[in-house]
């Protein structure tokens, strides 16, 4: 028995080596660095949903603006940090507590119930890989994600993501997002919008901002209470954004969709422990509230070295 595991595990040692082979082969004429000094072309994302388009016959209409980073509403930057990586500005590409935490998550449901891929990852197969499920792609995301990290700072690669991400059909990056959903610029987003915008970037093509399901607002709900609770909207703002009235009591909110809160170890702030359908997490109660975001325009804005 221990002979015939011994040969499993030198047979799947040897798959992951071939499959790190052919990452590191497949992404290595890739220019990362080249980011730095240049907004990207079209990503390979935006190639793949057109050519879904003219598979199906579909008209394929493609709107994206890019604008900097400190022009994009800071609602807007902190709504997204908290929905998608809290802990972007202290990980170096990977989020190994979101990593482990959705491991357990997918095992117990036996299905993939969240992921657990940072923004640095997220940019990394937008711009240059797809959203097929090939064995050497995660390999090719993370390889991608340390040259990412490495040659560019953590505020360019916040804005190359947030220009580049898909916002809806057609729809790329947060300038066109604002346009397409609110009528608005990327700039002039408020706490509601933003967060809205943060919650559907699960699957945009399939949720809406302005019409949310269950699941969507469920998501809306969290996504303010944490940035409530991080001090990056008030009590006013938040409230206008669940569209509730000054007095009224907070809704409870399921906390399973995410990870852990940022620089905190997995308990889930007390509010936050609701069925959802992803199941349930046993409620537990965090001393006092959540650290502040980073500031996404401040010190924690830092090339991260070459030699790490």
């Amino acid at each position: 028995m221990r002979r015939l595991a011994l040969r499993a595990a030198v047979v799947i040692a040897g798959l992951v080596g071939v499959f790190v082979v052919v990452a590191l082969v497949r992404v290595a004429p890739i220019d990362v660095s080249g980011l730095a000094r240049r907004a990207p072309e079209r990503s390979a994302l935006m190639r793949q949903r057109e050519r879904e388009a003219q598979r199906t016959g579909r008209a394929y209409h493609e709107s994206r603006h890019w604008v900097p980073l400190e022009h994009m509403a800071k609602h807007l930057r902190d709504a997204v940090l908290v929905a998608e990586d809290a802990r972007f500005f202290s990980h170096e590409g990977f989020d190994w507590d979101e990593i482990r935490h959705s491991a357990q998550k997918n095992l117990q449901a036996r299905k993939v119930v969240r992921g657990g891929s940072t923004i640095t990852q997220q940019l990394a197969k937008n711009l240059w890989l797809s959203t097929a499920q090939t064995p050497w792609r995660k390999f090719e995301e993370m390889i991608l994600a340390v040259r990412l990290e490495r040659a560019l700072s953590k505020r360019r690669i916040l804005e190359l993501y947030l220009n580049t991400i898909e916002w809806g059909d057609g729809v790329y990056g947060a300038d066109a997002a604002a346009r397409h959903w609110f009528g608005a610029d990327a700039g002039s987003l408020d706490a509601g919008q933003a967060i809205r915008l943060a919650a559907v970037i699960i699957n945009p093509r399939r949720y809406s901002p302005v019409e949310p399901n269950r699941r969507i607002e469920n998501r809306i709900r969290i996504i303010a209470s944490r940035l409530r609770q991080r001090g990056a909207i008030s009590e006013t703002e938040y409230r206008l954004a669940l569209g509730l009235p000054p007095e009224a009591p907070a809704p409870a909110v399921d906390s399973t969709l995410f990870g852990p809160p940022s620089n905190t170890t997995p308990p889930p702030p007390a509010e936050e422990p609701a069925p959802s359908d992803s199941g349930p997490l046993p409620p537990t109660v965090p001393p006092g509230p959540e650290p502040p975001l980073a500031d996404s325009l401040g010190t924690s804005d830092r090339a991260v070295s070459p030699s790490r």
